[in-house]
């Protein structure tokens, strides 16, 4: 049986990080530029001076980075945010579809279709977008790549409340392994991360300021107090691994960040 291995690199990688001012995105930045890649660094445009703080981080860390600003639920914007990354670091060797938004706590019976589609067009369009034009330039090149999107808990299993959400995470798990099929061939990988409770600003509430943080989606969710909140580095790590070359028998998958709180 003969193995399968990537090749040696004689160019500098670069990543594109959408949803990257702060929170997840943000660690991940991080996190890849200290494994050695140069890093574009996308978020909306009220977003601007904070994506500005994270590029001089990259740059401290001594790897190259550019600030972008785009909306991810327009495709056209999008497109562009690839050949602006492309323009400005030379290629797209490995793309991670962050961005993500909330959708308020109401049930099924209560369900406004606009509302849920505002969290779709964010969740599941932005990262369909994201998959696609990085999938194009990661084919064009002919080197592969890595192609990570954002899942999360409420993706991999159903949560009374908040469904538009649940729906939104479990179509990036699906759209993530119809990707992985469609592009092995060229040898991209296609993964998803994910997270449980991640203490961040997506996720805090008000109870948050009494018992701690992370208490709140804890309590809405049903989870244990037994359960750790992680950090956004706990998914940058995991995000380190899916970019890496050492990942390149790994595609398909979403890979839980959760502590134990639920097994997939």
């Amino acid at each position: 049986m003969g193995t399968s291995t990537q090749p040696t690199n004689d160019y500098t990688r670069v990543v594109l990080v959408t949803g990257a001012a702060q929170g997840i995105g943000r660690a991940i930045a991080l996190r890849l530029a200290a494994d050695g890649l140069d890093v574009a660094l996308d978020d909306l445009e009220n977003n601007i001076d904070s994506l500005k703080d994270v590029a001089q981080e990259v740059e401290r860390l001594g790897r190259k980075a550019v600030v972008i600003t785009s909306d991810v639920t327009k495709e056209k914007e999008v497109e562009e945010m690839v050949e602006a990354t492309v323009s400005a670091l030379g290629r797209l060797d490995v793309m991670v579809a962050n961005a993500g938004v909330g959708s308020g706590v109401n049930s099924v019976m209560d369900a406004k279709i606009e509302d849920w589609e505002k969290c779709w067009d964010v969740n599941i369009k932005g990262v369909l977008f994201s998959y696609k034009y990085a999938a194009r330039q990661m084919v064009k090149q002919g080197s592969g790549g890595r192609i990570i999107g954002a899942s999360s808990v409420c993706g991999v299993r159903g949560f009374a409340g908040v469904g538009a959400y649940c729906v939104s995470k479990a179509a990036v798990r699906s759209l993530t392994q119809t990707t992985a099929l469609e592009l092995r061939e060229f040898g991209i990988t296609v993964n998803a991360y994910a997270p449980g409770v991640i203490e961040s600003s997506m996720t805090a509430t008000e109870a948050d300021k009494e018992h701690g943080p992370g208490f709140g989606i804890k309590r809405l969710l049903k989870f244990g107090d037994e359960f750790r909140t992680g950090q956004p580095a706990d998914v940058a790590a995991v995000a380190s691994f899916l970019a890496s070359p050492d990942a390149h028998f790994v595609t398909g998958q979403t890979i839980s960040v959760n502590d134990g709180v639920y097994l997939s």
